[in-house]
């Protein structure tokens, strides 16, 4: 890309922050240029985050049910998926899918649950009930 060609689009989602981008400048030579966003680039950010906020929202609504555990929905709720949260806590995919289900959850030990806890960001404690929310479950 040109430097004269990097989008300053303005983009909300970088909230008034610039990104490294990497341009020729007219010698040829590779440059960083910050720049401020892409129009197209804001767009697919916005569907990415409503996709999120509608999958914690449909989570919070299975853990209310009884259908999964609350790290179910705290996943979710702090933008993780099941890829993430494996590859953050070193545990393998089917056994965190297992410990979705509430009755392995109530039993995990305080080791596992303190490795979930820290990849989260959140305590042991606030990890094993569900937070009272605005979601509107059917």
């Amino acid at each position: 890309m040109d430097i004269n060609s990097v989008p300053q689009d303005d983009s909300s989602t970088y909230a008034k922050n610039k990104k490294a981008i990497y341009a020729k400048d007219e010698d040829g030579s590779v440059k960083v240029v910050g720049s401020s966003g892409w129009n197209v680039e804001e767009t697919v950010t916005k569907q990415a985050l409503e996709n999120l906020l509608e999958h914690e929202a449909e989570a919070y609504c299975e853990v209310k049910k009884g259908l999964k555990s609350p790290l179910y929905y705290y996943m979710y709720s702090i933008r993780m998926d099941l890829q993430v949260l494996s590859e953050s806590t070193g545990f393998f995919k089917w056994t965190i899918n297992r410990d979705f289900k509430p009755e392995v959850f109530a039993k995990i030990n305080e080791k596992r649950l303190a490795v979930y806890a820290e990849a989260m960001g959140i305590t042991s404690e606030n990890l094993k009930v569900l937070q009272e929310s605005n979601y509107e479950c059917t």
